[in-house]
Protein backbone atom coordinates (compact mmCIF):
# COMPACT_ATOMS: atom_id res chain seq x y z
CA UNK A 1 0.00 0.00 0.00
CA UNK A 2 2.76 2.52 -1.39
CA UNK A 3 0.24 5.33 -0.68
CA UNK A 4 -0.81 5.06 2.67
CA UNK A 5 0.38 7.24 5.76
CA UNK A 6 0.86 6.21 9.07
CA UNK A 7 0.88 9.70 11.70
CA UNK A 8 3.62 10.43 13.65
CA UNK A 9 2.20 9.24 16.97
CA UNK A 10 0.61 5.98 14.95
CA UNK A 11 4.35 5.01 13.73
CA UNK A 12 5.25 5.23 17.46
CA UNK A 13 2.42 3.10 18.90
CA UNK A 14 3.27 0.63 15.79
CA UNK A 15 5.22 -1.70 17.58
CA UNK A 16 2.54 -2.54 19.60
CA UNK A 17 1.20 -6.47 18.92
CA UNK A 18 -2.40 -5.48 20.19
CA UNK A 19 -4.15 -5.01 17.03
CA UNK A 20 -4.05 -2.93 13.78
CA UNK A 21 -7.13 0.09 12.76
CA UNK A 22 -6.91 1.41 9.09
CA UNK A 23 -9.16 4.76 9.18
CA UNK A 24 -9.48 5.19 5.19
CA UNK A 25 -9.32 9.21 5.88
CA UNK A 26 -8.22 11.32 9.06
CA UNK A 27 -11.13 11.77 11.36
CA UNK A 28 -10.61 14.56 13.88
CA UNK A 29 -8.19 14.41 16.24
CA UNK A 30 -9.84 14.05 19.41
CA UNK A 31 -10.91 10.59 17.67
CA UNK A 32 -7.44 9.74 16.44
CA UNK A 33 -5.39 10.65 20.13
CA UNK A 34 -8.20 7.65 21.35
CA UNK A 35 -6.29 5.60 18.77
CA UNK A 36 -3.43 6.52 19.01
CA UNK A 37 -2.71 6.05 23.34
CA UNK A 38 -4.64 2.82 22.93
CA UNK A 39 -0.97 1.39 21.72
CA UNK A 40 -2.56 0.02 18.89
CA UNK A 41 -1.30 0.26 15.41
CA UNK A 42 -3.38 2.76 13.63
CA UNK A 43 -2.86 3.66 9.36
CA UNK A 44 -4.57 6.37 8.05
CA UNK A 45 -4.62 6.12 3.84
CA UNK A 46 -5.67 9.22 3.53
CA UNK A 47 -4.48 12.45 5.21
CA UNK A 48 -6.18 14.89 2.41
CA UNK A 49 -9.23 16.56 3.28
CA UNK A 50 -9.92 16.38 -0.64
CA UNK A 51 -8.97 13.05 -1.88
CA UNK A 52 -10.95 9.78 -1.62
CA UNK A 53 -10.26 5.97 -1.76
CA UNK A 54 -10.67 3.62 -4.61
CA UNK A 55 -12.25 0.64 -3.72
CA UNK A 56 -9.04 -1.25 -4.75
CA UNK A 57 -7.27 0.83 -1.98
CA UNK A 58 -10.31 -0.09 0.61
CA UNK A 59 -9.82 -3.53 0.11
CA UNK A 60 -5.88 -3.98 0.29
CA UNK A 61 -6.89 -1.83 3.52
CA UNK A 62 -9.21 -4.25 4.89
CA UNK A 63 -6.81 -7.24 4.29
CA UNK A 64 -4.09 -6.34 6.41
CA UNK A 65 -6.14 -5.01 9.56
CA UNK A 66 -8.62 -5.86 12.29
CA UNK A 67 -11.09 -3.03 12.25
CA UNK A 68 -11.83 -1.12 9.80
CA UNK A 69 -12.49 2.88 10.47
CA UNK A 70 -14.55 4.12 6.87
CA UNK A 71 -16.41 7.34 5.81
CA UNK A 72 -20.31 7.63 4.49
CA UNK A 73 -18.13 8.19 1.30
CA UNK A 74 -16.52 4.86 1.06
CA UNK A 75 -18.81 2.11 -0.63
CA UNK A 76 -18.61 -1.24 1.68
CA UNK A 77 -19.70 -4.51 0.01
CA UNK A 78 -19.27 -8.04 0.14
CA UNK A 79 -16.37 -8.07 -1.33
CA UNK A 80 -14.76 -5.60 0.71
CA UNK A 81 -15.83 -7.23 3.78
CA UNK A 82 -14.57 -10.71 2.29
CA UNK A 83 -11.22 -9.32 1.62
CA UNK A 84 -10.58 -10.52 4.91
CA UNK A 85 -11.63 -13.16 7.29
CA UNK A 86 -10.86 -12.19 10.76
CA UNK A 87 -12.08 -8.13 10.43
CA UNK A 88 -13.67 -7.76 13.81
CA UNK A 89 -15.83 -5.29 12.61
CA UNK A 90 -16.50 -1.84 11.57
CA UNK A 91 -16.48 1.90 13.11
CA UNK A 92 -18.18 4.57 10.55
CA UNK A 93 -18.01 8.08 11.67
CA UNK A 94 -21.23 9.09 10.48
CA UNK A 95 -24.86 8.38 11.88
CA UNK A 96 -25.93 7.25 8.24
CA UNK A 97 -24.53 3.66 6.76
CA UNK A 98 -26.12 3.59 3.46
CA UNK A 99 -23.07 2.95 2.42
CA UNK A 100 -22.44 -0.01 4.31
CA UNK A 101 -24.90 -3.46 3.41
CA UNK A 102 -25.46 -4.34 6.66
CA UNK A 103 -27.00 -7.61 5.44
CA UNK A 104 -23.78 -8.70 4.22
CA UNK A 105 -21.84 -7.71 7.47
CA UNK A 106 -24.15 -9.68 9.60
CA UNK A 107 -24.53 -12.42 7.23
CA UNK A 108 -20.18 -12.63 7.53
CA UNK A 109 -20.24 -11.90 11.76
CA UNK A 110 -19.32 -8.59 11.13
CA UNK A 111 -20.31 -6.03 13.41
CA UNK A 112 -20.78 -2.66 11.98
CA UNK A 113 -21.05 0.91 14.24
CA UNK A 114 -22.29 4.34 14.01
CA UNK A 115 -22.00 7.63 15.76
CA UNK A 116 -26.01 8.68 16.62
CA UNK A 117 -27.22 11.50 18.65
CA UNK A 118 -24.77 13.63 18.70
CA UNK A 119 -25.20 15.75 15.71
CA UNK A 120 -28.94 16.37 16.57
CA UNK A 121 -28.71 19.86 17.88
CA UNK A 122 -25.75 20.72 15.45
CA UNK A 123 -27.90 19.81 11.91
CA UNK A 124 -31.06 21.74 13.07
CA UNK A 125 -29.25 24.25 13.35
CA UNK A 126 -27.72 24.22 9.95
CA UNK A 127 -31.35 23.59 8.76
CA UNK A 128 -32.24 27.07 10.10
CA UNK A 129 -29.40 28.44 8.82
CA UNK A 130 -30.48 27.15 5.23
CA UNK A 131 -33.65 28.58 5.88
CA UNK A 132 -33.21 31.81 6.64
CA UNK A 133 -30.53 31.97 3.99
CA UNK A 134 -32.94 30.81 1.12
CA UNK A 135 -35.81 33.10 2.43
CA UNK A 136 -33.37 36.32 3.16
CA UNK A 137 -31.38 35.82 0.14
CA UNK A 138 -28.40 36.34 2.36
CA UNK A 139 -25.82 34.60 0.23
CA UNK A 140 -26.77 37.13 -3.00
CA UNK A 141 -26.94 39.73 -0.70
CA UNK A 142 -23.67 38.70 0.49
CA UNK A 143 -21.98 38.69 -3.37
CA UNK A 144 -23.25 41.47 -3.88
CA UNK A 145 -21.68 43.59 -1.65
CA UNK A 146 -18.23 41.98 -1.94
CA UNK A 147 -18.48 42.56 -6.00
CA UNK A 148 -18.61 46.68 -5.20
CA UNK A 149 -22.80 46.33 -6.37
CA UNK A 150 -24.11 48.26 -4.05
CA UNK A 151 -24.11 52.07 -4.76
CA UNK A 152 -27.76 53.34 -3.36
CA UNK A 153 -30.02 51.49 -0.98
CA UNK A 154 -33.32 51.10 -2.60
CA UNK A 155 -37.17 49.22 -1.16
CA UNK A 156 -36.90 46.58 -3.79
CA UNK A 157 -32.99 45.86 -2.76
CA UNK A 158 -33.18 41.93 -2.12
CA UNK A 159 -36.77 41.82 -0.90
CA UNK A 160 -37.29 37.85 0.46
CA UNK A 161 -39.39 36.14 2.35
CA UNK A 162 -40.00 36.33 6.03
CA UNK A 163 -40.05 33.54 8.67
CA UNK A 164 -41.80 35.06 11.27
CA UNK A 165 -44.99 36.77 10.93
CA UNK A 166 -43.34 40.16 9.40
CA UNK A 167 -45.01 42.78 7.48
CA UNK A 168 -48.03 40.60 6.68
CA UNK A 169 -48.82 39.47 10.96
CA UNK A 170 -49.16 36.19 9.26
CA UNK A 171 -47.79 33.26 11.29
CA UNK A 172 -45.71 30.70 8.48
CA UNK A 173 -46.33 27.14 8.16
CA UNK A 174 -42.91 25.26 9.13
CA UNK A 175 -43.68 21.56 7.59
CA UNK A 176 -40.96 18.63 8.52
CA UNK A 177 -40.93 15.19 6.86
CA UNK A 178 -39.23 12.84 9.43
CA UNK A 179 -39.91 13.57 12.78
CA UNK A 180 -37.63 12.01 14.69
CA UNK A 181 -34.70 13.60 16.71
CA UNK A 182 -33.49 16.24 14.09
CA UNK A 183 -36.94 17.34 13.31
CA UNK A 184 -38.20 17.69 16.58
CA UNK A 185 -35.54 19.39 17.32
CA UNK A 186 -35.99 21.87 14.18
CA UNK A 187 -39.30 22.46 15.41
CA UNK A 188 -38.38 23.44 18.91
CA UNK A 189 -36.45 26.29 17.23
CA UNK A 190 -39.50 27.16 15.21
CA UNK A 191 -40.96 28.73 18.61
CA UNK A 192 -38.98 31.84 18.75
CA UNK A 193 -40.32 32.52 15.33
CA UNK A 194 -44.11 32.13 16.08
CA UNK A 195 -44.62 29.78 13.48
CA UNK A 196 -46.99 26.89 13.15
CA UNK A 197 -45.39 23.63 12.52
CA UNK A 198 -47.37 20.43 10.65
CA UNK A 199 -45.24 17.23 10.86
CA UNK A 200 -45.65 14.21 8.48
CA UNK A 201 -44.08 11.33 9.74
CA UNK A 202 -44.65 7.14 8.42
CA UNK A 203 -42.79 5.72 10.94
CA UNK A 204 -43.49 8.00 13.78
CA UNK A 205 -47.15 9.07 13.75
CA UNK A 206 -47.25 8.70 17.74
CA UNK A 207 -44.48 10.68 18.29
CA UNK A 208 -45.56 13.57 16.40
CA UNK A 209 -49.26 13.49 17.78
CA UNK A 210 -47.42 13.09 21.44
CA UNK A 211 -45.10 16.44 20.92
CA UNK A 212 -46.67 19.96 21.58
CA UNK A 213 -44.97 21.66 18.65
CA UNK A 214 -46.38 20.00 16.16
CA UNK A 215 -49.52 19.08 14.68
CA UNK A 216 -49.56 15.65 12.25
CA UNK A 217 -50.52 16.05 9.00
CA UNK A 218 -50.87 13.72 5.86
CA UNK A 219 -48.13 14.34 3.01
CA UNK A 220 -50.04 15.91 0.62
CA UNK A 221 -51.92 18.41 3.17
CA UNK A 222 -48.12 19.37 4.74
CA UNK A 223 -47.04 20.02 1.07
CA UNK A 224 -49.92 22.26 0.24
CA UNK A 225 -50.13 24.52 3.56
CA UNK A 226 -46.47 25.05 4.38
CA UNK A 227 -44.47 28.22 4.19
CA UNK A 228 -41.53 25.88 4.49
CA UNK A 229 -40.91 22.17 4.34
CA UNK A 230 -37.67 20.55 5.38
CA UNK A 231 -36.68 17.07 5.41
CA UNK A 232 -35.21 15.06 7.69
CA UNK A 233 -36.86 11.07 6.91
CA UNK A 234 -34.24 8.10 6.85
CA UNK A 235 -33.17 7.26 3.19
CA UNK A 236 -34.97 4.27 2.50
CA UNK A 237 -36.17 2.59 -0.90
CA UNK A 238 -39.82 4.17 -0.12
CA UNK A 239 -38.29 7.92 0.54
CA UNK A 240 -36.37 7.62 -2.37
CA UNK A 241 -37.46 10.50 -4.67
CA UNK A 242 -40.14 11.41 -1.71
CA UNK A 243 -40.10 14.96 -3.27
CA UNK A 244 -40.27 14.61 -7.07
CA UNK A 245 -42.15 17.15 -9.92
CA UNK A 246 -45.43 15.77 -8.39
CA UNK A 247 -45.01 17.07 -4.66
CA UNK A 248 -43.31 20.18 -5.99
CA UNK A 249 -46.15 21.47 -8.09
CA UNK A 250 -48.30 20.80 -5.08
CA UNK A 251 -46.06 23.07 -2.76
CA UNK A 252 -46.94 26.89 -2.58
CA UNK A 253 -45.20 29.00 -5.18
CA UNK A 254 -44.28 31.21 -2.54
CA UNK A 255 -42.69 27.92 -0.50
CA UNK A 256 -39.17 26.84 0.45
CA UNK A 257 -37.61 23.69 0.33
CA UNK A 258 -34.50 22.32 2.78
CA UNK A 259 -32.58 19.60 2.68
CA UNK A 260 -30.20 18.41 5.13
CA UNK A 261 -31.02 15.13 5.36
CA UNK A 262 -30.15 12.43 2.51
CA UNK A 263 -29.81 13.62 -0.89
CA UNK A 264 -31.68 11.40 -3.30
CA UNK A 265 -34.79 12.24 -1.05
CA UNK A 266 -35.44 14.31 -3.93
CA UNK A 267 -35.20 14.27 -7.30
CA UNK A 268 -32.59 16.62 -8.14
CA UNK A 269 -33.54 17.54 -11.83
CA UNK A 270 -37.38 17.96 -10.74
CA UNK A 271 -35.91 20.31 -8.33
CA UNK A 272 -34.09 21.99 -10.92
CA UNK A 273 -36.94 22.59 -13.14
CA UNK A 274 -39.16 23.74 -10.07
CA UNK A 275 -36.81 26.44 -9.37
CA UNK A 276 -36.64 28.02 -13.11
CA UNK A 277 -40.19 27.70 -13.17
CA UNK A 278 -41.00 28.89 -10.29
CA UNK A 279 -43.30 26.22 -9.21
CA UNK A 280 -41.39 27.25 -5.62
CA UNK A 281 -39.95 30.49 -4.28
CA UNK A 282 -36.57 27.99 -3.39
CA UNK A 283 -34.43 25.93 -2.11
CA UNK A 284 -32.00 25.43 0.34
CA UNK A 285 -29.62 21.90 -0.22
CA UNK A 286 -27.12 20.95 2.17
CA UNK A 287 -26.71 17.03 0.16
CA UNK A 288 -27.28 15.87 -3.16
CA UNK A 289 -29.01 12.92 -5.23
CA UNK A 290 -25.81 11.77 -6.43
CA UNK A 291 -22.73 13.80 -4.21
CA UNK A 292 -20.55 15.34 -4.68
CA UNK A 293 -22.17 15.82 -8.01
CA UNK A 294 -25.33 18.60 -8.59
CA UNK A 295 -27.75 18.17 -11.19
CA UNK A 296 -27.17 20.21 -14.09
CA UNK A 297 -28.17 23.31 -14.31
CA UNK A 298 -28.66 23.67 -10.14
CA UNK A 299 -25.26 25.57 -9.39
CA UNK A 300 -26.64 28.51 -11.96
CA UNK A 301 -29.73 29.32 -10.04
CA UNK A 302 -29.90 32.36 -8.13
CA UNK A 303 -33.06 31.23 -5.83
CA UNK A 304 -31.00 27.93 -4.38
CA UNK A 305 -28.29 27.51 -1.41
CA UNK A 306 -26.02 25.13 -1.54
CA UNK A 307 -23.45 24.14 0.93
CA UNK A 308 -21.22 20.75 0.50
CA UNK A 309 -22.44 18.63 3.23
CA UNK A 310 -21.59 20.40 6.63
CA UNK A 311 -24.56 19.50 8.62
CA UNK A 312 -22.62 17.84 11.75
CA UNK A 313 -19.88 20.84 10.88
CA UNK A 314 -19.26 22.03 14.37
CA UNK A 315 -15.65 21.68 15.80
CA UNK A 316 -17.93 20.33 19.12
CA UNK A 317 -19.69 17.80 17.04
CA UNK A 318 -17.38 16.44 14.57
CA UNK A 319 -15.05 15.97 17.40
CA UNK A 320 -17.27 13.85 19.85
CA UNK A 321 -18.07 11.70 16.33
CA UNK A 322 -15.00 11.01 15.80
CA UNK A 323 -14.23 10.20 20.14
CA UNK A 324 -17.47 7.76 19.49
CA UNK A 325 -15.90 6.23 15.94
CA UNK A 326 -12.62 5.86 17.88
CA UNK A 327 -14.17 3.98 21.37
CA UNK A 328 -16.19 1.88 18.99
CA UNK A 329 -13.49 0.47 17.14
CA UNK A 330 -11.57 -0.30 20.45
CA UNK A 331 -14.53 -2.30 21.34
CA UNK A 332 -14.33 -4.55 17.92
CA UNK A 333 -10.54 -4.72 18.30
CA UNK A 334 -11.20 -6.66 21.83
CA UNK A 335 -14.07 -8.39 20.89
CA UNK A 336 -16.40 -6.34 23.01
CA UNK A 337 -19.84 -5.32 22.06
CA UNK A 338 -19.87 -2.01 20.95
CA UNK A 339 -22.07 0.70 22.20
CA UNK A 340 -23.84 1.67 18.83
CA UNK A 341 -23.73 -1.52 16.94
CA UNK A 342 -26.37 -1.07 14.35
CA UNK A 343 -26.68 -5.10 13.65
CA UNK A 344 -26.55 -6.44 17.53
CA UNK A 345 -27.78 -9.93 16.54
CA UNK A 346 -24.47 -9.99 14.65
CA UNK A 347 -23.04 -11.09 18.25
CA UNK A 348 -24.99 -14.45 18.50
CA UNK A 349 -23.64 -15.70 15.59
CA UNK A 350 -21.33 -18.49 14.98
CA UNK A 351 -19.67 -16.49 12.08
CA UNK A 352 -18.85 -14.00 14.72
CA UNK A 353 -17.41 -15.91 17.28
CA UNK A 354 -15.30 -17.55 14.55
CA UNK A 355 -14.29 -14.35 13.72
CA UNK A 356 -13.03 -13.40 17.07
CA UNK A 357 -11.49 -16.81 17.85
CA UNK A 358 -9.48 -16.26 14.42
CA UNK A 359 -8.36 -12.82 15.76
Amino acid sequence: MSQSSESTQSSRSSRSSQGHIFVTRRIPQAGMEILEESGVRVTVFQQDEEKGLTKEEVIEGVKSCDVLIPLLTEPIDREVMSANDKLLGIAQMAVGFNNIDIDVASELGIPVTNTPGVLTDSTADLTWALLMAVARLVPQSHNYMVAGRYKLWGPNLFAGGDISPGGSGKRKVLGIIGYGRIGAAVAKRSIGFDMDVLAYDPFNKKGVEADSLAQWAEFDELLEKSDFVSLHPLLTPETHHLIGEPELRRMKSSAYLVNASRGPVIDERALVRALRQNWIAGAGLDVYEHEPAMADGLAELDNVVLLPHIASASLDTRGKMATMAATNALAHLKGEPAANVVNPEVYDTDAYRARVSRG
